[in-house]
């Protein structure tokens, strides 16, 4: 048996899911799949989904599920073409996001850095970064 597939789900963390929905939806153009008040917003990025939830509500679970989470900020990278980058720039400026840093990485990638709401941090990066096919 060789290892998984892919990376299934991400989840990031936020006491305030309404300011963080906004973000996710409309500067980052992920689709809203789900949200249920207080607990979680979850989100579709290509063949996988971005979970987000309240830490409170994911620290004691009804029994259904292990306890899981974490409290504080994350990190999460979204894969973008090369010719997307400046696109991305001038969107995170129509929606006044801050860059805050656009790094690149020698000839192989380029990472922009923003802040989502909650204090998560959020790259988006070319290909090339680390070794891997583009199966997704």
């Amino acid at each position: 048996m060789s290892g998984p597939a892919g990376v299934l789900e991400t989840c990031l963390y936020a006491r305030d899911l309404d300011a963080v929905t906004p973000f996710y939806r409309d500067v980052l153009g992920l689709d809203l799949v789900s949200r249920t008040e207080g607990r979680h917003v979850f989100f579709r990025c290509g063949g996988q989904m971005v979970l987000i939830f309240h830490p409170d509500a994911t620290a004691d679970p009804d029994g259904t599920l292990p306890p899981h989470g974490a409290d504080g900020p994350g990190h999460v990278a979204f894969r973008v073409a090369h010719d997307e980058i400046e696109s991305w720039l001038d969107r995170f400026r129509r929606h006044d996001v801050a860059v805050e840093k656009d790094i690149t990485w020698g000839d192989e990638g380029r990472s922009l850095y923003v802040w989502d709401p909650a204090g998560n941090s959020i790259e988006i990066a070319t290909p090339g970064l680390w070794p891997l096919d583009d199966r997704g």
